[in-house]
């Protein structure tokens, strides 16, 4: 993921295309939230550490891109993937698997994520599903 991309995926600022269309989805209170914490961990010096997990998790699911996403090994990583996003966001299940969804459907995250490897879009959607469908409730 170029510097550019990675800047432009994690602002949330009123101009962005993402927010936008996270309004839409998930509506203006969970944005507004979301929002909330990343300027919270901003002020306290944490959002570039955040940037660095999310790359290294990004590349090391890349790395796994072509084994089963239901595995032991993805499913471990896919679940430090819930639990990194979760400390900016809240999701349901059905809102995690929907977001894996998203990352196939929507060409702006697809391109991104592949640029981790190709393919990894697909992977993580279907390792994020699985995950879903087996999440203790």
């Amino acid at each position: 993921m170029t510097n550019k991309n990675k800047k432009k995926a994690f602002d949330f600022s009123g101009s962005n295309p993402f927010e936008k269309d996270a309004r839409k989805l998930w509506g203006d209170k969970k944005v507004d939230e979301s929002n909330a914490k990343v300027d919270a961990m901003l002020r306290k010096g944490q959002l570039w550490n955040f940037e660095d997990e999310l790359n290294y998790l990004y590349q090391r699911l890349a790395d796994m891109r072509h084994e089963d996403p239901k595995s032991p090994k993805a499913q471990q990583a896919i679940g430090e993937w819930y639990k990194l996003l979760s400390r900016v966001n809240t999701y349901s299940m059905e809102a995690f698997r929907g977001l894996g969804q998203m990352y196939v459907n929507d060409p702006r995250f697809k391109n991104n994520i592949d640029e981790f490897g190709e393919g990894l879009a697909v992977f993580m959607r279907d390792a994020m599903a699985h995950f879903a469908d087996n999440a203790k409730s």
